[in-house]
């Protein structure tokens, strides 16, 4: 099982209080870190506002920030945990991400799902569906990145979202495609999308007794279209509240999550916004839970 670091951006507040540009240079440390200190992926939340209320405190957008880190990290997978499928065209998306994987040097990965920060879409200008028209915005957006990441034009007519020839060059440098990873709790619906668009599932703050339940329905949704459940990858986006106790609660956690078969785990830790001491600790307890540096 690998180990993904979430970069402090100040959506949980970490950076409340802080200079913008004494924050961006954490940032840009705390990646920097991670690329030497052998996680494989790095990763940003897609988030306007703070949480879990809206304060007058920063959060750095996404896309940007990313794009600024593949430039200064030259090994980890870089990604978002998740895109908001609502908030950009998925065309455009696309579009973007192509580029950050040629920026990268074939690097990035497309996290994507529903999206669910009601009053964000709001203070935005989005309008806030219901749940039910958000999972149609995402199975569009899958379908149109999907083939905007393959071979030729892009054309697609969805009931949120439509492309007409749409071209985009450069694709990326990863072959047969960029990667992508649905995030999302959803057996109906999100585990389908899993199953028939991406390359992993990305579980959301589920503990490894959940995910030991959830993993025979994540398996019957791949067979259920004859897909290889083998050929879906399972991760988790551990909550920082979960991943912050350290020493034996920890590598216990992480070793459960890896005896499931997780491929993967990533965290934010708040701390790291002050220090590198706590990034060394969670490198020491994932080494003794059998996790995998680079």
């Amino acid at each position: 099982m690998r180990l993904g670091l979430i970069v402090p951006q100040g959506w949980t507040g970490e950076y409340d209080g802080w200079d913008s540009r004494r924050a961006w240079e954490r940032t840009l440390a705390v990646a920097r870190l991670a690329d030497t200190s052998g996680f494989e992926s790095i990763w940003l939340f897609d988030h306007f506002h703070t949480v879990p209320d809206p304060t007058d405190e920063l959060t750095f957008e996404s896309f940007t920030s990313l794009s600024a880190l593949a430039a200064v990290t030259e090994r980890v997978r870089l990604g978002h945990i998740v895109v908001c499928a609502g908030f950009r065209l998925p065309s455009l998306v696309a579009k973007m991400i192509s580029t950050m994987d040629v920026i990268s040097g074939g690097r990035m990965e497309l996290g994507i799902g529903a999206g669910w920060k009601e009053e964000e879409w709001l203070a935005y200008g989005y309008a806030f569906p219901s749940l039910r028209t958000r999972l149609d915005g995402l199975a569009d957006a899958l379908e149109i990145v999907t083939r905007m990441f393959g071979p030729g034009r892009a054309s697609f007519a969805g009931s949120t979202a439509h492309v007409a020839g749409a071209i985009n060059l450069p694709k990326g440098l990863q072959r047969p495609q960029i990667p992508i990873m649905v995030g999302g709790n959803g057996p109906e619906r999100t585990w389908r999308f899993a199953a028939r668009f991406a390359d992993e599932l990305n579980l959301d703050g589920m503990p490894p007794a959940e995910v030991a339940k959830a993993l025979p329905v994540i398996r019957s949704r791949c067979e259920e279209i004859g897909r290889d459940p083998a050929t879906l990858r399972v991760s988790v986006h551990i909550w920082t509240e979960d991943s912050a106790s350290e020493g034996a609660r920890r590598i216990e956690l992480l070793r459960d999550y890896r005896e499931l078969g997780v491929s993967r785990v990533m965290t934010l830790l708040q701390a790291s916004a002050d220090s590198d001491d706590p990034v060394k600790r969670l490198v020491d307890d994932a080494l003794a839970a059998g996790c995998t540096f680079d």
